[in-house]
């Protein structure tokens, strides 16, 4: 059986994307630092997709111990699912360095950490696929989230590098770029139903691109139209606008 790797498992996604995988014949690592969910999660994949699940406390923030955590796991993975990240508050970001560095570190330091190790190993094998989770937001920094959308930015960077890299190893690295989705990320806030995805939409997304070979998607579709708008208006107007 082939088993594939999810950071950041404990995401409102996770669950949903790692059914769709159970189902297509995939076993399953689950990796977070909140091992109890995880553990819960394990036996709902066993008991409903009859998956071969196994969870793993990982901190993505952690990354001298990323190696080791790699190199112990039971079967190396044919594939890296990351999910992993923080929203943060970008008040105290502005107040705190390290409350920066927290959210940095989660959407983006920690993430090169642990996917350029399995890289390597992916590289030697010549086989396998790269997900990484990034955001809209990384298209466009604004003042309400820039810290968060900075990183997402240097993340979808890396992975289109990355991208080029492995090309020539038959190695998939996929960039999905999800818009507003209904997880515990935006709980409060108040987001239109339209743009608004649900976690399983988003999962389906991810898998049917991943399964396909593509390299960069939207989730949902329509979001490479808003941020495409977006994008085009000049830096004089947007700072007039006052986009939150």
């Amino acid at each position: 059986m082939k088993f594939i790797l999810v950071i950041g498992a404990g995401s409102d996604i996770a669950l949903p994307l790692e059914h769709l995988y159970a189902k297509a014949g995939y076993g399953l690592y689950l990796a977070s630092r909140n091992i109890e969910k995880l553990e819960s999660d394990v036996i709902e994949l066993k008991h409903r997709s009859n998956s071969d699940a196994i969870a793993f406390r990982f901190d993505v923030s952690e990354t001298k111990t990323h190696q080791q955590f790699y190199d112990s796991l039971p079967e190396k993975p044919i594939g890296i699912i990351c999910l992993a990240g923080a929203l943060g508050v970008q008040e105290r970001s502005e107040q705190y360095f390290l409350e920066a560095k927290d959210v940095i570190d989660a959407n983006y330091t920690g993430l090169v950490s642990i996917v350029h190790i399995a890289a390597l190993d992916l590289e030697k094998r010549k086989e396998g696929f790269i997900v990484g989770v990034s955001s809209v937001a990384g298209e466009r920094g604004r003042k309400s989230n820039y810290i968060y959308a900075s990183a997402k930015a240097g993340f979808s960077a890396f992975l289109s590098g990355l991208r080029n890299r492995l090309y020539p190893f038959n190695v998939q690295v996929l960039t999905v770029h999800p818009g507003y989705i209904r997880t515990k990320m935006i709980e409060g806030r108040k987001t239109s139903s339209f743009i608004t995805a649900k976690p399983d939409e988003v999962a389906h997304d991810i898998f049917t691109a991943q399964q396909s070979g593509k390299d960069f998607i939207y989730s949902r579709w329509f979001w490479r139209y808003i941020m495409l708008i977006f994008t085009m208006i000049p830096e004089s107007i947007v700072k007039k606008l006052n986009f939150k």
